[in-house]
This record gives structure tokens, C-alpha cells and sequence, in this order.
């Protein structure tokens, strides 16, 4: 068979240094045969992992369910000796990670990096990185948006690779918008059947920025979960973070930083940097939710495709090196953050309260040594003032970074919920979710908090497929007959953090926000009186002694 001598990103990187491998010529990635002009189809990557298949007994190869245009969603299983299920997964006492690119589908640099890493580990000389971990990659998440591939679809990408595909996936919606509402076959596979079943430390999302001018070759984010219990998120972002930082930039000479955009209309230089929002429907801010840590991967999109796919090459393999030789610990945060979220309701179920909804705040710390493109201004023909931009990287000092979130409302920790039988479907859209639930077997009375709507709103514009909704109003106390066949979630489980951000009424990224409770409110007249929510929450389950007592 014709063999290469396959020097990847010779030029820029240090790969192709570490070990000068002889690669066969199916080996090569359709990014590297047409001189990065290319990135893999579905097909391509299909072919890729078949190849390596054929070539180690370290890899399993399984689908994690359909998209929305039928095809499987590989999902690749790295482990020495193999594994091939959770159970085993489990049994050898390694930590799981899983890696995920291409959930927009043209933002490809995840996806290619993640192949070339699946050689390397499995065929070159990364085979360390199995030592003390279970890797999960799933190079090709929208495999239909990936396919849709036309030129001009990322110009912030300045046409490198000439064709890329498309952000939304089969259904036309984003599906990293999807994480609370779950209307994607893409997004159910991934809950079910990665994150539930396979339960992973970390996990990591690669993209592509949408084009802000700052000076790093990748940003990342932790996952933002301040709903949540903070020790995973102390981890992300002050440990592990921050280490995997210096390394980068002590062996690849890589600038890597904090994921955010600025607006030079707040003047120059820089004064604000602002990171994403924080809402659950993010995958990685969800799994904060879940008490697992998880990384958001941006590479820099005005650099070129061979750039890109390097710097996140680098990321990914800096937090394989970290997770190899620190997974365990990460695993032993993330179970005592499980039992902490756990223990709150158990001991402070109707007293605690949680944030329901955020508002984007400063960190106690500024960014020094913050990079950036550097800017001019100049004054148009009508005399206004705009901003251009040159070549040159500068660095500033004393620039605010809004990477936090400050409560606007809080809500009270319940005990649990009731959802009642008429409502089933939300029931069931919780048990998609991995919640544990239970009917009820008989008919009794409780001590109930009610939420009384007194405010509906839709948006008038739709957003993923929806007129967003929120609610205003107040809790009253009130004795409920709970019903046969109505359902209770006991918020003393693992997802706690999660139901509540759900479930509660005034929640910024609810399920009510996503209109889950439409019809009911609506055919109960909300937009002309005050509607009683139709969950409602308890501070303490009745024993049968308190039932006798009452009855007294």
C-alpha cells in the first residue's frame, strides 16, 4: 500500500516533530490531502474511523442513536484492555471523559481535531493517554448540518475551508439550544445514552467562535451553573483551566484564555469582555446542573483551518494529560458536590433558597494581560466616529471581565414537586431528563406551595421554533388533596439542582419559558385572571403519623 510521510501542520506545530510518523494513505484526513482546503463529510469521517477500527483493538465503535435524517451518531470508545459498555467502563475503576465536536455543523475544527487525535492515541504515540482513563469522542455530533455544506456559510472562518455546513442540525434548530427542551433525536441520544448512561467527569464541546477580534488562538468557558453546587465549578476554573493555560502556552508557545466578545462602541482600549450566558439549554452549563464538570472549546476563527484544528488539538490533548493523571479526583469532587446538593434538601428542603434567574456581573478579578487585535478610530465623511482594525496584537491591563452571574430571583428549595396526572407529559419529558420519579399509590393531603400566576408573556418573536414565556406572580400556602396517579419527584437525587431549574416557575431557562405550560394556563384564562401553576412543591412529605395527627 502507498505510504506518506504525514507532517501535520509541520509549519505551525510541533506534532509532526514529536514523532515524524509513517502514516498508510488511508490514514490521511481529507483535510490534509487537499491541503486544508477540505473537511471530512460524514462519509469521510465514517470511512476515517472504519480504517482505524481495522488497525486496534483499543476502540469500540458504537452509535448513540439517529439524527433527524437517519444516520448514526458514532460514538467512539477508547480504553486499554477495551471496553465496549458503561458496566465495564465502570468495573475498571477509570474515570469516563467524553469529547464531543461539530454540534454546529460548520464549525469543524472539533471535528478533525478529534480524528487526529483517535490516531495518535491509537496508532502513534499518545497511547499513555489510556492508561488511567475512558476516552469517549464523538467527532461528528450534527452529522446533518455537516453535510449541508455550501461556501460562505462562516465568513468569520474567511473561507478556510472553502465549504463548510450549516449551524443547525435536520430539523433546522440549534442544538445547543436544545438541552432543557429536548425536541432533537440528536439531543435524547446524547442525555440517554452518553451523559445518563456512560455518566462522564468531564466533557467537552469544541466550536468555533463566531468571529470577535480578541488575540488567542482558543477560549474556553466552564460550565456556569450558579444554581448549582460550586466545587466543580471552583475546579474547572481555577485549576484546571488555568494549568492546562501554561502548558499550552510553555510547550506550543499557544495563547489560550477566557471565552468572551467586546464591543469597541464602549470605547477602546477594551474596558469589558463578556462571556456567554448561563442558561441550561448550553450542554456544558447543564452538566453543571448534573454535578459534572464541563469545558466549552472556542478556537479563534479568523486563523486558518490548519491553525484551528491545532490549537484545538492542543486544548484537547492538555485536558487528556490532565484527566489521565487527575481523573480520580475530579471524579471524588463531582461525587461530594452529588451528596452536597443532596444533603441541602434533606436538611434544608423549605428554608434554602437558589437563584431562578441571572443577570452577567464582573468577576472580583480583572483581566491583565488581556489580548487583543488592536483597533483605531476615525471619523466618517458625516462626521461620525467608527473603529478599524489592524494587525497588530496588543495587551491591556485592568479589563473587567463579565464571566459571572448574580441571582435577580430566588426561589425556595421544596422537599419535591407534585406534578399531577393530567400533566404526564411533563413527567415524562423529567424521566428523558434521567429523573426519578413515582405515582402516587392513594389519594392524600398535603401542605402545599402553590405558584399563582399573575403575569403571562410570550415573546413576539419566535426563538428556536418557540415564543419564549415567562411568569410573575406570588406562593401562597395552601393544603392540596394529592391524587392517585400524580406523580412526586423527591428532590433528594442526584439531578436536583437540574428538576428545580426545570420546574420552577420564575426560571429564566424553565420548562415553562419553553412553553411547556401554554395550554394549560392559557384554557385556564392566565391572561385574564390570576392561574394557579399546575406543579406546585412541598417542604415535608406526610408520614402516617402526621396524617393521623391532621386528621385529629
Amino acid at each position: 500500500m502507498k505510504k506518506r510521510l504525514f507532517t501535520l501542520l509541520l509549519a505551525v506545530s510541533g506534532i509532526a516533530a514529536e514523532a515524524q510518523q509513517v502514516w498508510t494513505d488511508d490514514l490521511i484526513l481529507t483535510p490534509e490531502r487537499s491541503n486544508f482546503e477540505k473537511t471530512s463529510s460524514y462519509g469521510d469521517v465514517m470511512n476515517f474511523i472504519n480504517t482505524i477500527k481495522a488497525k486496534s483493538q483499543d476502540i469500540q465503535v458504537t452509535s448513540i442513536g439517529k439524527s433527524t435524517l437517519g444516520k448514526d451518531i458514532p460514538l467512539l470508545i477508547l480504553s486499554h484492555p477495551s471496553i465496549s459498555t458503561p458496566e465495564q467502563a465502570k468495573a475498571s475503576g477509570k474515570p469516563v471523559i467524553y469529547i464531543q465536536g461539530n454540534i454546529h455543523g460548520g464549525e469543524v475544527d472539533g471535528k478533525e481535531a478529534i480524528l487526529v487525535l483517535l490516531r495518535d492515541i491509537l496508532l502513534g504515540n499518545k497511547k499513555n493517554l489510556l492508561d488511567n482513563q475512558v476516552i469517549l469522542f464523538l467527532p461528528i455530533y450534527n452529522t446533518d448540518g455537516n453535510d449541508k455544506m455550501a461556501p460562505g456559510l462562516r465568513p468569520s472562518q474567511e473561507n478556510s475551508p472553502l465549504e463548510t455546513g450549516i449551524r443547525e442540525n435536520g430539523q433546522g434548530l440549534d442544538l445547543n439550544r436544545d438541552g432543557i427542551k429536548m425536541e432533537t433525536p440528536e439531543t435524547e441520544a446524547l442525555i440517554r445514552n452518553v451523559i445518563t448512561a456512560w455518566d462522564p467527569q468531564v466533557t467537552v464541546d469544541l466550536h468555533t467562535t463566531n468571529g470577535t477580534w480578541h488575540g488567542y488562538s482558543l477560549t474556553w468557558a466552564p460550565s456556569y451553573l450558579y444554581a448549582g453546587e460550586p466545587a466543580t465549578y471552583r475546579y474547572t476554573n481555577d485549576v484546571m483551566l488555568p494549568a492546562i493555560t501554561r502548558n499550552v502556552k510553555e510547550k506550543n508557545g499557544l495563547f489560550f484564555g477566557p471565552f468572551g466578545d467586546f464591543n469597541v462602541r464602549e470605547g477602546w482600549p477594551v474596558k469589558n469582555f463578556y462571556t456567554y450566558n448561563h442558561h441550561p439549554r448550553y450542554i456544558i452549563n447543564q452538566l453543571g446542573l448534573r454535578n459534572r464538570m464541563a469545558i466549552l472549546s472556542e478556537s479563534f476563527a479568523h486563523e486558518r483551518f490548519y491553525q484551528r484544528i491545532y490549537s484545538t488539538y492542543t486544548f484537547v490533548n492538555e485536558i487528556l494529560l490532565h484527566f489521565n493523571q487527575h481523573g480520580k479526583e475530579i471524579a471524588r469532587i463531582n461525587q461530594e458536590a452529588e451528596a452536597a446538593a443532596i444533603r441541602n434538601v434533606i436538611e434544608n428542603a423549605g428554608k434554602a433558597t437558589k437563584g431562578v434567574r441571572f443577570k452577567m456581573v464582573p468577576t472580583s478579578q480583572q483581566l491583565n494581560g488581556f489580548r487583543s487585535y488592536q483597533y483605531t478610530s476615525f471619523t466618517k465623511a458625516d462626521g461620525s466616529k467608527s473603529w478599524i482594525k489592524n494587525g497588530n496584537i496588543v495587551t491591556y491591563d485592568d479589563v473587567n471581565y463579565y464571566g459571572a452571574f448574580k441571582d435577580t430571583v430566588q426561589s425556595t428549595v421544596p422537599q419535591g414537586y407534585i406534578i399531577p396526572a393530567a400533566q404526564s407529559a411533563i413527567a415524562e419529558h423529567l424521566i428523558k431528563q434521567g429523573v426519578k420519579l413515582e405515582k402516587i399509590e392513594k389519594d392524600q393531603t398535603i401542605e402545599a406551595t402553590v405558584f399563582v400566576v399573575e403575569k403571562f408573556t410570550k415573546a413576539q418573536r419566535k426563538f428556536e421554533g418557540h415564543n419564549m414565556a415567562s411568569a410573575e406572580g406570588h406562593f401562597e400556602t395552601v393544603t392540596k388533596k394529592v391524587l392517585k396517579g400524580d406523580f412526586k419527584v423527591d428532590m433528594a437525587q442526584p439531578l436536583t439542582n437540574l428538576i428545580f431549574y426545570m420546574l420552577e416557575p420564575q426560571s429564566d431557562d424553565g420548562l415553562l419559558n419553553w412553553n411547556f405550560f401554554d395550554s394549560y394556563l392559557e384554557q385556564n384564562g392566565v391572561n385574564t385572571k390570576p392561574v394557579e401553576f399546575p406543579v406546585y412543591k412541598y417542604a415535608v412529605w406526610p408520614t402516617p403519623e402526621t396524617q393521623k395527627t391532621r386528621k385529629k
